[in-house]
């Protein structure tokens, strides 16, 4: 647990086995959403197996806070990708994804309508996952937040977002504080990490940019051009779930409305459907784009069932894929230069404010109810901060915690 940091390039490559094995474990485990996921994902890869540095970490899921998808499962691909290569970067995003996957859309077969807010222990994994955030902001407010200028930036960040919460303006904190990075930090003196070594080339990733764009503007096309029939159909759902991905920023709790928007008004799932889902896809760990797979095999477009969920998973993950091997070969070319490295540091600073937000709302608001609330998430912050327990093994312990506790009272 303690063997020295690995180099990013070189021979430090794991199995495609021992990838999936990982995330999958995390895609079991990973409760909170993307910003908890973010947080497991830090003390998975930094802390305990010690793949990549802190500012390596920092710089991957800076590049994915700046690209629309699925951040968490951006930052999970990439991770395959410098680990084991192509496949790597596939088997990574298959564990982490199919788990919830299956368990929504075995729910879209049951069409069992219940409420998981009213269940004590999903509000004790709630609580989990408060105590994994607040553990990552402090450790990466340390590394990445911790002189005057870098701080500031930090709170400056925080303030904005929870001031006038948008997208938009997560958009443009990140490119103010870009640019406060590379007016009032100094340059680095020395060589910085060296660039991962990412089995992409500059051309691979611009014919991703190419295809990204092709679909986003094409399927809406061919849609027109087609007569009514089951193909058309499934091209239409395939489009929605594709555009869902490919323009939504801020991740998955934000994509639910907008295939709200998409799939009820056209009756192709009822009201009372897409809000039994949505209950179930906050209660199941993993990313909250597989709510995708349960629309897919509830909806009465499209093959719907089995079919229909792979169709919902593969069309709404497919830009992230696009996406972020896009930018990685670029990414590492512009990493590499001292003066985006002053503007990258300023990023930095940023997200970590952008998580200490997120850490007090939704998180912190909507989870610490009562002062029984705030004292299991002390001691969850106890065992992870002092005694280094497994995510796991606290979450565990904050759902069976939360529901002894809701027993007794």
């Amino acid at each position: 647990m303690n063997r020295p940091l690995e180099p990013s390039g070189g021979r430090a490559r794991s199995s495609a086995g021992e990838v999936l094995a990982v995330f999958t474990r995390l895609g079991l485990t990973s409760f909170g959403g993307p910003i908890a996921h973010l947080a497991y994902f830090h003390r998975e890869f930094v802390h305990r197996r010690r793949w990549l540095d802190e500012q390596s970490y920092a710089d991957l899921v800076a590049m994915c806070q700046m690209l629309p998808g699925p951040a968490s499962s951006q930052v999970g691909i990439a991770l395959g990708l410098r680990r084991a290569g192509w496949l790597g970067g596939l088997l990574a995003w298959l564990g982490f994804t199919l788990p919830s996957a299956a368990i929504l859309t075995a729910f879209a077969f049951a069409l069992k309508p219940w409420d998981p807010s009213r269940l004590p222990w999903l509000h004790g994994l709630m609580i989990a996952a408060a105590a994994v955030v607040a553990q990552a902001v402090w450790s990466m407010a340390r590394s990445l937040a911790w002189d005057r200028v870098r701080g500031t930036i930090a709170i400056l960040a925080a303030v904005a977002v929870l001031f006038q919460p948008s997208p938009a303006t997560q958009l443009l904190v990140i490119g103010a504080a870009g640019l406060a990075g590379r007016l009032l930090l100094p340059k680095p003196e020395g060589a910085r990490t060296r660039a991962a070594e990412i089995p992409i080339s500059k051309f691979g990733g611009a014919l991703c940019w190419i295809l990204f764009f092709g679909l986003l503007a094409g399927l809406p096309l061919l849609e027109s051009l087609l007569p009514p029939g089951p193909f058309a159909d499934g091209l239409a759902v395939f489009d929605r779930f594709y555009r869902a991905g490919a323009l939504v920023f801020g991740g998955g709790h934000v994509v639910l409305p907008l295939l709200q928007s998409e799939f009820v008004p056209r009756g192709w799932i009822s009201v009372d459907e897409f809000l039994a889902g949505y209950g179930a896809a906050q209660a199941v760990p993993g990313p909250l784009f597989t709510f995708a797979a349960y629309l897919g095999a509830a909806a009465k477009a499209g093959p719907g069932g089995l079919p229909g969920a792979l169709l919902g998973l593969i069309a709404v993950f497919l830009p992230a894929f696009l996406l972020v091997i896009g930018a990685l070969p670029f990414w590492n070319a512009l990493r590499a230069r001292p003066g985006f490295q002053t503007a990258l540091a300023g990023i930095n600073a940023a997200v970590v404010g952008l998580l200490g937000a997120a850490l007090y709302h939704p998180i912190w608001t909507e989870t610490v109810r009562s002062s029984r609330d705030f004292c299991l998430v002390l001691a969850a912050f106890g065992m992870l901060a002092l005694w280094k327990a497994p995510p796991w093994v606290v979450v565990l312990f904050a759902a069976f915690g939360e529901l002894l506790a809701t027993r007794l009272s």
